[in-house]
């Protein structure tokens, strides 16, 4: 078996240590989770940690930064091919509701920004998380309308899709689900600006 160089292999303990990250805040929340606990259960040193990371916060911005970045382009390949605005409503009304079903992206976000408002380390980074997400589904779903007849720009759009489907309340109540309140939200704009060839 080849030797790993060592770019590979820093980018396989970073990986084990996202992994990890990924499990011990499920399991015990952001205040909850250590270095300490991650490093040892991806099976390194704190030394290891902090070669890749320069603490806690950043490890889990980053984790959400790859999340994220994961979502736009799932969503770009699932509806990609998708022309007919009120199926494109339908599948993404569909994927908000199954990613609802782990409501812990929404809740590691709102620790995570409380914990940086709190101690002051709240800056660019935390507050263009989740900017390039938004415009990503924002500017797929511009296709529902007419040039220029957007009911707002594609990060506003996009945001609330996104805010919707982690916004974590829905898992926890006995009311519209996720997937219910994207597909009103979105068929109530593509009807009062989107459908004018359908009403024509």
């Amino acid at each position: 078996m080849a030797r790993l160089t060592r770019e590979q292999s820093q980018a396989r303990t970073k990986a084990k240590l996202l992994a990890s990250a990924r499990e011990v805040v499920a399991r015990e929340g952001y205040e909850g989770a250590t270095i300490e606990r991650i490093a040892e259960e991806a099976g390194f040193s704190k030394g290891a940690f902090y070669s890749n990371f320069n603490g806690k916060e950043d490890i889990f911005l980053y984790l959400l930064e790859t999340h994220a970045g994961e979502d736009v382009v799932e969503l770009q390949e699932l509806l990609g091919p998708i022309e007919d605005p009120r199926e494109l409503i339908d599948t993404l009304s569909s994927w908000a509701q199954e990613r609802s079903t782990d409501p812990s992206w929404g809740m590691l976000a709102l620790e995570l920004f409380r914990h940086a408002r709190r101690n002051a380390t709240f800056g660019e980074r935390h507050s263009n998380l989740f900017r390039a997400q938004w415009e990503g589904l924002g500017k797929i779903l511009l296709r529902m309308f007419p040039e220029g007849e957007a009911p707002a720009g594609p990060t506003a759009l996009g945001g609330i899709v996104f805010e919707l489907t982690y916004g974590a309340a829905s898992s926890f109540t006995n009311g519209p689900t996720v997937g219910e309140l994207v597909k009103v939200a979105l068929t109530s704009m593509y009807e009062a600006y989107g459908a004018k060839e359908e009403a024509s």
